[in-house]
């Protein structure tokens, strides 16, 4: 990781515009679109999975395809509404309470994965006590999918030239602006590989090769380890928000100030699950 260097830029940035396509006075942007791509596709696969009874325990899925179809737009208002909150909350509440309006303006950036996260296991708990359902086996079916929604986030973070990673000489640093001269470290494309590709590879291994669904909240334990460790990783690449910059040390940053208690977090789930699943058998 290089912090001073003579910068030769391989890659310069696409600049791609970040409004798809313009309709009057509305505005469709890669970034809504990456949302709806990857809660209608997430919503695709966990339909999938229920309908798979081989999968769980005793062939009875946690929940039905109808029940799953409903919780569709909870689980849309805890990603958004929690992304959004967690978001002023963690990186930018000075500025929130200097502007109040900059609360509501989604559509110039400011979403929070840990406050998405904390959001949806609010509506999961909520929506699992309303109808019935087994609390960790939901908590199991999002977390399969949630890969998914985070593959196409990331990706709509590069398109719209935000979250930049560290300066760097790699080949593959991309040029930002270009004709800066500056080149920079593609951490959204880091990120869209190992919290995206990656982490839902291993879900899937885990789901169909090792039938974790079989043992309630262990695909969920999976992920949150998987994201912290994967998170924590890609901070050492990564710009901190410049409004919050460095915690500590020049290189602690909140991304992995809140992703250490989500990794414990996520070890405790894997711990309790296999502890369940010994006890039941």
């Amino acid at each position: 990781m290089e912090t001073t260097a003579t910068f030769l830029a391989i890659m310069p940035f696409p600049q791609i515009d970040p409004v798809l396509v313009t309709i009057g006075p509305l505005q469709i942007h890669w970034y809504g679109l990456a949302y709806v791509a990857g809660i209608l596709i997430g919503w695709q696969y966990a339909r999938r999975l229920v309908r798979n009874i081989t999968l769980w325990r005793n062939g009875q899925p946690a929940m039905t395809e109808p029940q799953l179809d409903d919780f569709l737009l909870w689980v849309a208002a805890g990603i958004v509404g929690g992304g959004r909150i967690g978001y002023i909350l963690f990186y930018d509440l000075a500025t929130v309470i200097e502007n109040p309006i900059r609360a509501i303006e989604i559509w110039n950036g400011g979403m929070s994965f840990h406050g998405g996260l904390i959001g949806t296991m609010i509506a999961m708990m909520i929506f699992a006590r309303r109808r019935g359902i087994a609390m960790w086996s939901l908590f199991d079916i999002v977390s399969a999918v949630v890969p998914i929604g985070l593959f196409f986030g990331r990706i709509a973070n590069f398109i719209n030239g935000e979250l930049w990673g560290r300066l760097s000489s790699l080949p593959w640093a991309v040029e930002f602006p270009p004709g800066s001269g500056l080149a920079y470290h593609p951490s959204q494309l880091y990120e869209a590989s190992l919290e995206g590709i990656v982490l839902l590879l291993v879900l899937t291994y885990v789901i169909y090769r090792r039938h974790a669904l079989k043992t309630p909240g262990l695909v969920c334990g999976i992920f949150v380890l998987g994201y912290a460790i994967s998170r924590i990783l890609v901070e050492f690449f990564r710009q901190p928000d410049a409004q919050i910059g460095y915690l500590a040390g020049g290189w602690l940053t909140m991304g992995m100030v809140l992703s250490t208690p989500m990794a414990l977090a996520g070890l405790w789930a894997i711990l309790r699950a296999r502890r369940t699943a010994a006890t039941v058998t």
